[in-house]
């Protein structure tokens, strides 16, 4: 019953992100709307992380099989991906090359600032 319950709270963050996309007019899906209300809710504590934890555990563990589809959609539509196969492959790399430098990058900066803060901390402490 509590994996149950877990599996509502989620569901029911995620069909109100979806509202979301209903009545805000920008070109963002309804997960994603669904993720921000999530994380605004476990960061102000509207919802505790215990009360989604193991459901949230379980939905990340299977994710791979969410993948699924996306191949099978693939493998379906080759005849129409075959002939612009090189410039995909080519954007796929480009963009997921950007995007691990940009990750690392944000944060690197961020964990500067971290230290940064704590260094000013620990001077504060000592003076």
């Amino acid at each position: 019953m509590k994996y149950m319950k877990q599996l509502c709270i989620i569901l029911g963050v995620t069909c109100v992100g979806e509202l979301f996309k209903y009545f805000i007019p920008l070109p963002i899906p309804g997960s994603i709307y669904g993720l921000l209300l999530m994380l605004i809710c476990l960061m102000t504590g509207i919802i505790k992380v215990d009360s989604v934890r193991e459901t949230g555990e379980f939905l990340i563990e299977i994710m791979p099989l969410m993948f699924i589809p996306a191949g099978v959609g693939l493998m379906a539509s080759w005849g129409q991906l075959s002939g612009i196969l090189i410039p995909v492959m080519l954007i796929t790399v480009i963009s997921t090359f950007v995007v691990m430098v940009v990750t690392g990058k944000v944060t690197d900066y961020l964990l500067s600032k971290k230290s940064e803060k704590r260094g000013e901390q620990n001077e504060s402490d000592h003076s």
